[in-house]
C-alpha cells in the first residue's frame, strides 16, 4: 500500500523539519584535503541534513543507476568534511542514491568547508535548479533561503538567477491552505491556478474554487476570471457621497442648459461641495461658450 503523503502546511516546521545538527565546519585531516576531487568511499559519505527535496522519483533514479553502470560518474558530487575520512553530502543526492544502486563503492566527490548556514544555502540553491521541482518545494526553499539564511527577496533572486516577482510569487504559495499546497505538489493544479486562488480572502472559498478547478478541470484563464467575478460580486459597493439636488439647483441647472445650448451637468454632495460641468461637442462649441462666458 502507497504511503499517504505528508501534508503540508502553512509554517515551514509543518513542511520540512530542520535538523538539528552541531557540526564542525572545521578542516579536520584525513586523506584527502579540502579543494581536492577525490573518489571517496561511499560509506564514508552521510546524506545531507538539509536535503530540501522530500520526495524522490524511483524510476529516475533507477535509470541514472544504469546510466552509471555503464557510463560511470560524469559530474563530481560535491561534499564536507566532518572528520578524519567521515564526509557529509552537500549537493548530488540522486547521483548519490543511484551510484549506490549501481554497485559503485567510490564515487568522484569535490570536497569542500563548509558550516551548516553555507551547507543549506548551497543544497537550496543547486536543488532550486533542478528542472524537475514542483512549484511547492521551490517555494519552500525560497523560504528557508529567506528564513535560515537572513536573505532579502532581493538578495535571493540574485543568487537563484531569478527576478523578485517571480521569487515573491512563489513565496506567496506558503500562504495558501495545506490542502491547495498538496493539490499544488500532487500536480492537481498548476501555479497559474494557485496565483488566482491566493486573490481570494476567504480560505473555504478558496478550497470551493479548488474543488470546482479539479472536477471540472478548469484552465487558469478560466479559473481567472472566475475570480474576478466572485470577487467583484463580494466586495462591497462604494457608497456614492452625491445627494439628490435641491429644486433651487435643478432650477439653475434648467436655466444654464438655456443659455450656453448644451448638457449641463451639477453634482453637489451631502456637506454643499460640488462642480458643474458645461459639456461641448467641438472646438467651435467650445469657442463659441467660452465668448457666452465673457460676457
Amino acid at each position: 500500500m502507497k504511503a499517504k503523503k505528508k501534508a503540508l502546511g502553512r509554517g515551514l516546521d509543518a513542511i520540512l523539519q530542520s535538523p538539528e545538527t552541531d557540526i564542525t565546519s572545521k578542516d579536520i585531516s584525513g586523506n584527502y584535503v579540502v579543494g581536492a576531487i577525490a573518489e571517496i568511499d561511499l560509506n564514508k559519505i552521510e546524506s545531507n541534513p538539509f536535503q530540501p527535496r522530500t520526495e524522490f522519483d524511483d524510476e529516475s533514479i533507477i535509470e541514472l543507476a544504469g546510466s552509471i553502470a555503464e557510463q560511470g560518474i560524469i559530474q563530481p558530487i560535491t561534499i564536507r568534511k566532518l572528520g578524519y575520512d567521515k564526509y557529509q553530502l552537500i549537493a548530488g543526492e540522486r547521483r548519490f542514491r543511484a551510484a549506490k544502486l549501481a554497485g559503485l563503492s567510490d564515487i568522484p566527490s569535490y570536497i569542500r568547508v563548509a558550516n551548516d548556514e553555507q551547507m543549506l544555502e548551497m543544497a537550496l540553491v543547486e536543488n532550486i535548479h533542478r528542472k524537475n521541482l514542483n512549484a511547492m518545494e521551490i517555494a519552500i526553499s525560497y523560504q528557508r533561503l529567506i528564513e535560515e539564511c537572513q536573505l532579502t527577496q532581493e538578495k535571493l533572486s540574485e543568487k537563484v538567477g531569478k527576478d523578485r516577482t517571480t521569487v515573491s510569487n512563489y513565496v506567496r504559495l506558503l500562504k495558501l491552505p495545506p490542502e491547495i499546497q498538496i493539490a499544488i505538489r500532487d500536480g492537481q493544479i498548476t501555479m497559474g491556478h494557485a496565483r488566482a486562488l491566493i486573490n481570494i480572502t476567504d480560505e473555504k472559498t478558496q478550497l470551493n474554487v479548488l474543488k470546482k478547478i479539479i472536477t471540472d478541470s478548469l484552465s487558469v484563464r478560466q479559473v481567472e476570471n472566475f475570480v474576478r467575478r466572485l470577487t467583484k460580486i463580494s466586495s462591497p459597493q462604494r457608497k456614492t457621497t452625491d445627494q439628490a439636488l435641491p429644486e433651487k439647483f435643478e432650477h439653475s441647472k434648467l436655466k444654464l442648459k438655456n443659455i450656453y445650448n448644451t448638457e449641463i451637468e451639477i453634482k453637489r454632495n451631502n456637506k454643499g461641495y460640488g462642480n458643474i460641468v458645461i459639456s461641448f461637442k467641438s472646438d467651435e462649441d467650445f469657442n463659441r461658450i467660452i465668448s457666452l462666458l465673457e460676457k
